[in-house]
């Protein structure tokens, strides 16, 4: 099993930043994918960003040019920066984790709360 474990989100007025962790654990040989996630109250959850163990990335085309995501090895992390937040951001954000870049991994963490007031 891997064990995902989220922080750094908060309340931010539209136009600021916040920067996300995940820190994975356990079985971490199942892992090379890592990524965040989003869902916003009524909606369904879709893919922020993600990136693999070589530093391959991929973004949502609502956030490219504003976030930008990266990953320590050595510390099994993933972070989230994320600039210039518009009230639209706001929703849970869920770090994900799997074998591939090319479907959802198989692990989630509990998520955290970004609201970005405007």
């Amino acid at each position: 099993q891997v064990q995902l474990v989220e922080s750094g989100g908060g309340l931010v007025q539209a136009g600021g930043s916040l920067r996300l962790s995940c820190v994975a654990s356990g079985s971490i040989f199942r892992i090379n994918a890592m990524g965040w996630y989003r869902q916003a109250p009524g909606k369904q959850r879709e893919l922020v960003a993600r990136i693999n163990s070589v530093g391959s990335t991929n973004y949502a085309d609502s956030v490219k040019g504003r976030f930008t995501i990266s990953r320590d090895n050595a510390k099994n992390t993933v972070f989230l920066q994320m600039n210039n937040l518009k009230p639209e951001d706001t929703a849970v954000y869920y770090c994900n984790a799997g074998a591939t870049m090319t479907a959802v991994g198989a692990y989630w963490g509990q998520g955290t709360q970004v609201t970005v007031s405007s």
